[in-house]
């Protein structure tokens, strides 16, 4: 019934806005930035889903993670709030089942994806995110099973400052510790410089809390430099370099309720290059290298006991890739070759290292003027699991310039973790040398409408995830342990309407609404075991953003609801009104606001109504 209601209210709400359509306002055409081809939005064959600068500007969101709830099909699972710690993933997949991209860098965290999110990427310097749903291996390879998140960032255009500081609290006082005042607040500085020939930015921040329960305050500092170089109108050249380090209070994060004074210390080190050349009209090359380095350090005793419970980890992994493009009167060629090496030294689990290298190739091609193909594979061999191969496909046939049919058949594979493989924290969890690397066959059809300022999207699939990883048991007594639980399958609907009307010279309204129904059944398992992660996906989630702008004035209105396949069903809303000055710009948020009790991972529940005041200059 549930289903019903939120399908027949989107589908409503896409009705109203085609009426008023006169009144739009144009969209700008997005350019979809894959590692060989580049294709406009409106003529992706895959189901992508983008938020952009203009949008992230406006959300009560300063992290990364607080920009990622409010996107349709993504399941952000905090433990830590305002950027803390959260694990992702896509359309009912695990937390390690997608990949995250920095301008097409893969971030893969070969320890656990626990810390995949881990990154120094200032909200101001992001241009957009594109979200791409469904096994991606032929484009983006390795651990791409349910999906992939891009994270494109800004090349500027003039040169400026920022200075953004903010503090909020929830009014709340710390009974079981201090009795101080819950509270956070934070301080950043950047600067552009935007030559003819060059550009750079360069990021820096500081936030801190007491956090809004006992044992959750947190501290991290981040540094984020971007680089850009135009070696002539054919070659350029861009790097990047980050580094965070982020301590917090781990109260219930891993093992409640013992866990209750834990402490966790995370640094992340990410550093890329790349350039693009164009050697004619028809072949463009794209090479790449990038290395990222974690240190995990988690004290179960909290900061006060050193001397026992506590996991160092550090890892490396280091990766190259070389991407190249060709163009002929019947289509488009597109190949590439990546190599990552992949270590760890761990005090519970050891002291390994893995190489992975992949082959990519595409054709796409316009059979005639409305029926565009992309056929594509990826070839990999891991040390561990030797040779694998992943065929994908799709096609989109354009019935008018606004109404789009699209269809895809894709596969994809996820590596165990070394946590899956060699974790020893007997009597807790024990890892399983073992386990087979997990794959994932899906089927999607869909349409998609785009007019003017008004864009609907509709689209169903087919998943089946065979050597699904669980952390599994017999007995209370006995530790958790990885295995091969079964294959999930899982059947899935989704929706999403945007609109963007003017109201009058001054004043603009825009609304985008979302909506996912996902059906999973594990099978092939085992009854009589207990289970970490079955079936803990999102059953029904609504997305939903409405925003009123007048000259400078804005007013956002994000409303969440979410039902889990097992826990309880929540609504969060939140909301922004900000005013710019000329440079300045004065932003209130408000988070929670109806003050709804909910949980995302375990049992740790997330902060009630949070409010917070702020203020930026930005001269760029």
């Amino acid at each position: 019934m549930k289903q019903f209601y939120f399908s027949t209210l989107l589908l409503f709400s896409a009705a109203l806005y085609a009426q008023t359509e006169n009144d739009s306002i144009t969209m700008n055409e997005l350019i979809i930035n894959e590692n060989r081809f580049s294709t406009p939005l409106s003529k992706q064959n895959r189901n992508v889903y983008v938020i952009d600068k203009a949008e992230i500007e406006k959300l009560p969101a300063r992290s990364l993670n607080e920009i990622l709830q409010y996107a349709n099909g993504v399941d952000i699972r905090q433990r830590g709030p305002f950027g803390s710690q959260a694990d992702i993933s896509i359309d009912g997949g695990s937390f390690e089942q997608t990949v995250v991209l920095i301008n097409g860098a893969k971030i893969i965290d070969s320890q656990t994806a626990h810390n995949m999110l881990n990154l120094p990427i200032p909200a101001e310097i992001i241009e957009r995110i594109e979200i791409i749903r469904g096994p991606a291996a032929r484009v983006y390879g390795i651990n791409s099973l349910t999906g992939a998140i891009n994270i494109i960032t800004k090349k500027p255009t003039d040169s400026g400052v920022l200075l953004s500081t903010y503090a909020g609290s929830n009014f709340e006082k710390d009974a079981d510790n201090t009795n101080n005042t819950f509270y956070g607040s934070g301080l950043q500085l950047g600067g552009v410089l935007s030559k003819e020939k060059h550009q750079h930015s360069l990021f820096v921040s500081h936030d801190k809390s007491n956090g809004y329960r006992y044992n959750t305050g947190f501290e991290n500092n981040k540094l984020f430099y971007q680089g850009n170089v135009q070696v002539n109108s054919n070659n350029e050249v861009s790097g990047s370099f980050g580094y965070i380090k982020n301590g917090f209070g781990a109260n219930g994060f891993y093992a409640a309720p013992g866990d209750i004074n834990s402490h966790e210390v995370v640094q992340t080190t990410f550093a890329s290059v790349q350039s693009k050349h164009k050697l004619s009209d028809k072949w463009a090359l794209t090479p790449r290298v990038s290395y990222r380095y974690n240190f995990d350090d988690y004290r179960y005793f909290g900061n006060g006991n050193l001397s026992s419970g506590r996991s160092l980890h550090y890892t490396n992994s280091v990766a190259a890739e070389l991407n190249t493009s060709y163009k002929t009167s019947k289509g488009e060629f597109g190949f590439g070759a990546e190599g990552r090496n992949e270590d760890i030294n761990s005090t519970s689990i050891g002291l390994h290292n893995r190489n992975n290298f992949g082959v990519y190739a595409e054709y796409r091609t316009t059979f005639f003027e409305k029926l565009n193909v992309n056929i594509g594979s990826y070839l990999n061999y891991n040390s561990d699991y030797n040779w694998q191969l992943y065929p994908g496909i799709d096609a989109g046939y354009a019935l008018t310039d606004a109404f789009k049919i699209i269809g895809n058949i894709g596969t994809s594979q996820r590596i165990p973790s070394f946590t899956d493989l060699y974790l020893d924290q007997r009597p807790g969890n024990i890892g399983n040398p073992t386990l087979d690397s997990e794959n994932a066959f899906q089927s999607e059809l869909g349409f998609k409408y785009l007019k003017g300022s008004f864009s609907f999207n509709a689209n169903y699939f087919y998943r089946n995830i065979t050597n699904f990883i669980d952390w599994t048991r017999n007995v209370t007594t006995e530790p958790w342990q990885s295995q091969n639980f079964g294959d999930l399958v899982t059947n899935g609907l989704n929706m999403r309407s945007s609109y963007s009307t003017s109201l009058s010279a001054e004043s603009n309204l825009t609304i985008n609404l979302g909506y996912s129904y996902l059906d999973s059944e594990f099978k092939n398992i085992q009854l009589d075991v207990a289970s970490k992660y079955l079936i803990s996906s999102l059953k029904h989630q609504v997305t939903n953003t409405l925003n009123y702008q007048y000259n400078k004035f804005s007013v956002l209105f994000a409303t969440r609801f979410n039902e889990r396949a097992t826990g309880a069903t929540y609504w969060v809303n939140d909301f922004r009104i900000s005013q710019k000055f000329n440079d300045f710009t004065v932003f209130v948020d408000a988070q929670n606001i109806f003050n709804t009790t909910y949980f995302e991972a375990g049992a740790i529940p997330l902060p009630a109504r949070w409010c917070s005041a702020g203020v930026k200059f930005v001269t760029f």
